[in-house]
């Protein structure tokens, strides 16, 4: 069962997600479009909130869930770089005595 917490946070990362597709869509080149999406996304979203949307895909690869959903083309562009939007593992700190 997902807390309402964490369904409000993803609602809201999924909106400002929309928000950005919205904006870069209107680009005249699709593909720029698409990639000024992963951009801003990678450079000014936190690990965590970009975490959470790619974890809110594993959950629902349509990016749609109920009334809450991504547009498709944010869909798209967040697809389109799945791997380079999951955040790097932090490394592992070793334990000396």
């Amino acid at each position: 069962m997902t807390t309402p917490h964490l369904v409000n946070t993803t609602a809201m990362l999924i909106k400002m997600a929309n928000q950005i597709a919205g904006f870069f869509e209107a680009l005249p080149d699709r593909e720029e479009g698409l990639r000024s999406v992963y951009e801003h996304i990678r450079k000014f979203w936190e690990p965590r909130m970009r975490a959470a949307l790619l974890d809110f895909l594993e959950q629902h690869p349509d990016g749609q869930d109920g009334e809450t959903g991504l547009s498709a083309f944010a869909l798209e562009a967040i697809n389109n770089h799945k791997a380079d939007l999951r955040p790097a593992a932090a490394p592992a700190t070793s334990v000396t005595s």
